[in-house]
């Protein structure tokens, strides 16, 4: 989210020409400093990149700039693009490697950057770069001119920190309770440091533990909806605590507690593939470094999150994910009630995942509840920021089942999911007032083998799983399964595995019943499904699973 702030936002009560800043040390020989050394640097472009022109940001590719740069380039009319430019990180490489290496003409060319983005980006000018005075580029900015600042003592320069302060510091453009709040904290942190102010300081830290303190739940998940961007957080809580430290103040005991909690969520999170289950705005492809988990192998978070596996470090493990919990906001989708699974060293049910942050239609679509593996009342308008409430759960080593009803469509809509493991078998009914169906998004490394009678067959060259329909209460067999792949008028059938990247894949949508029971068995093409009233038998590979149905709508 991009915020630009207005001329009116800006306290101006002082003039900035007569804001008292204490003078930073003069030039020295170089050695490595706190300020320009640490993860807050980017590993591209390198130095030897920004000396020559050219900016690679996003894995897109590089963008000649020149020596004198134009501020208001935007050559993909992408947001987190022009975030990254605006952000001058790329110029603080340029400082960072002046201290390591003694290189004169790093550090001449980062003065040249930073004096030349200061002049053509006043703040309020009619043509200042739309997204120079955002407020995450104005976060994200600030450190990287204070370490500049280690180096270059020049009016210029003061007097441009002395802004980004003021900026940072008034309550009107902070962002509360999300990563850019922390991105600002950490910002006014290292001016406030920097220049031994302790009123910056001091707001700097208390506004950083409330903030974090709405951002991680007491049980160490993230609340912007998005298990992704729990990593950053985390990473940018170290970065936050080491400025703490390197400015010789105590790190306040709940925010270092907010911080060790998260990897308990960032593990949950993680598929038995290693890459993080693709919730919300998180790409498909984010592959988190060992973080520390939780014994138990079901996590159940109240921001709304319900994660199983059958072991921990296993990649041969079943794996599932359930979504619901408070409205939608910040980083999250429309995806309540929706699930993901994962088993026999494939995944079988994933998302439409996150491409980008770009206004276009398929962004939209991927937002949406048809991105995700949930049931749609048919005829009836989707009501958005709806939350959903996990109303039962049972949870035992082999088997565990969760209940989830809400309003989403204006009547109850209800979603009851079993998984059971050993014999691997994940079972949803969904049930509610009025007729519904439901969609289920397959890996794009699936292709579909056979479709008849009510099962849909999934295989991996010799690997086979089938997904079985069933209405309910009759325990029929119910055909009419349509599989859609990379249709556009709308869209539907589609997988983004990367950023800016998507690529058809399949997706079963199911006939319209007033009650489903789909049934997922891994590792054959032939399950043998039988019933008895409401007791339905699977006959897997590994053995038999007895499930029942109850008339209220739940699964055990």
């Amino acid at each position: 989210m991009f915020r630009r702030f207005s001329a009116l936002s800006l306290v101006a009560v002082v003039p900035l020409t007569a804001l008292t800043l204490a003078a930073p040390a003069q030039a020295r020989a170089p050695h490595r400093t706190p300020e320009c050394q640490g993860d807050w640097l980017p590993a591209t472009p390198t130095s030897g990149d920004v000396m020559s022109g050219k900016l690679s940001f996003l894995d897109l590719p590089a963008v000649t700039v020149g020596k004198d740069v134009n501020w208001r380039l935007d050559p993909y009319k992408n947001r987190s693009w022009q975030m990254v430019f605006q952000s001058l990180r790329w110029m603080g490489r340029l400082v960072a490697d002046y201290e390591a290496t003694g290189e004169e003409a790093y550090l001449g060319r980062a003065e040249e950057i930073a004096k030349d983005w200061v002049a053509d980006n006043p703040y309020g000018g009619r043509t200042t770069s739309p997204y120079a005075w955002a407020e995450h580029p104005i976060a994200l900015r600030a450190p990287a001119l204070v370490c500049l600042s280690r180096y270059v003592k020049a009016g210029w320069l003061t007097n441009s920190l002395a802004l980004h302060a003021k900026l940072l510091s008034n309550p009107k453009n902070y962002e509360l309770g999300h990563n850019h709040g922390l991105d600002q904290d950490i910002g006014l942190l290292r001016i406030g440091c920097r220049y031994g102010n302790p009123k910056w300081k001091n707001l700097a830290v208390s506004r950083m533990v409330k903030s974090m303190k709405l951002d991680i739940d007491g049980q160490g998940a993230l609340r912007e909806q998005a298990p992704r961007y729990a990593i950053y957080v985390h990473d940018r809580l170290r970065v936050a605590v080491d400025t703490i430290k390197d400015c010789g103040m105590k790190v306040p005991s709940a925010l270092a507690t907010r911080w060790e909690s998260l990897p308990r969520h960032i593990s949950a999170a993680t598929q038995p593939n290693g890459y993080m289950v693709p919730i919300g705005d998180g790409p498909a492809d984010v592959q988190p470094t060992a973080f520390d988990h939780a014994k138990s192998t079901v996590q159940v978070f109240n921001a709304g999150y319900v994660f199983g596996r059958t072991a921990w470090n296993d990649p041969k493990s079943a794996y599932y994910s359930i979504r619901f919990g408070p409205a939608l906001k910040f980083h999250g989708h429309e995806d309540h009630m929706g699930v993901t699974y994962y088993a026999q060293g494939r995944s079988i049910l994933t998302e439409a995942g996150f491409v980008s942050y770009e206004n276009t239609p398929y962004r939209r679509w991927t937002l949406g509840p048809e991105a995700h593996n949930v049931p749609i009342l048919v005829g009836r308008k989707f009501r958005g920021h709806t939350p959903t409430a996990l109303v039962s759960k049972s949870v035992r080593t082999d088997r565990q089942a969760f209940t989830f009803t809400d309003r989403a469509y204006g009547v109850p809509r209800k979603r009851s999911v079993l998984v059971n493991h050993r014999e691997d078998v994940m079972a949803v009914l969904d049930s509610g007032g009025g007729k519904l169906q439901n969609l289920w998004h397959l890996d794009p490394a699936l292709k579909v083998v056979s479709n008849s009678g009510g099962r849909v067959v999934v295989g991996d060259a010799e690997w086979k799983a089938s997904i079985v329909q069933l209405a309910m209460p009759s325990c029929k067999p119910v055909g009419g399964q349509r599989v859609v792949r990379g249709q556009t008028s709308p869209y539907q059938g589609w997988i983004s595995p990367a950023y800016m990247r998507k690529e058809p894949a399949p997706v079963i949508v199911s006939p319209v019943a007033t009650s489903l029971l789909t049934v997922v068995v891994p590792g054959t093409d032939r399950p043998e499904v039988s019933c008895s009233g409401r007791t339905l038998t699977v006959h897997t590979p590994a053995g038999s699973v007895t499930l029942r149905a109850s008339s209220s709508g739940t699964l055990s």
